[in-house]
């Protein structure tokens, strides 16, 4: 089995991601655990569609809740997030400039960068990379392609 690739977050992104984790554990329950409720007093629950929106929502909250407990477990903070720039094979003009990490840290605002998790193709294909080096990774669209990692260099933010 491989090994699961390190979860890189910023400290912003870190105390985000905490901030809703307790969020959720406090009043997202509650207010959610008050909602089954109130729709259940309603009686026959089988046609009740409050009852079931909630207790839908109510799987999503907390398989949002495992999933933020999971990454701040496992999360390194700081010092080992980079920021590549490629060069796509045969076009020196086409470049990407991205972090590698969580693609939590974009979703929260917590990075101005475009952001791509070491699990991508293309995060994969790069993350031991050095400047000066082609790789070459295999798009979803199934074409292989080649890029050229002109820099790699700590995110400073």
């Amino acid at each position: 089995m491989p090994e699961e690739p390190t979860i890189w977050l910023t400290q912003e992104a870190f105390d985000k991601l905490s901030a809703e984790l307790e969020q959720l554990r406090t009043v997202g329950r509650k207010d959610v655990t008050e909602r089954i409720a109130s729709a259940r007093s309603e009686g026959d629950l089988s046609e009740n569609g409050g009852y079931h929106a909630a207790r839908e929502e109510q799987g999503q909250m907390e398989a949002r809740i495992k999933q933020l407990e999971y990454m701040l477990r496992e999360a390194k903070v700081g010092d080992g997030l980079l920021v590549y720039t490629v060069a796509y094979f045969g076009d020196e003009d086409d470049t990407e400039t991205f972090v590698l990490g969580s693609r939590e840290m974009l979703a929260i605002g917590a990075v101005d960068a475009q952001v791509y998790s070491p699990t991508s193709p293309l995060g994969a294909a790069v993350i031991n990379a050095e400047a000066g080096d082609e790789v070459s990774y295999v798009a979803p669209n199934g074409k292989t392609i080649q890029v050229t990692v002109l820099e790699v260099a700590p995110y400073t933010g």
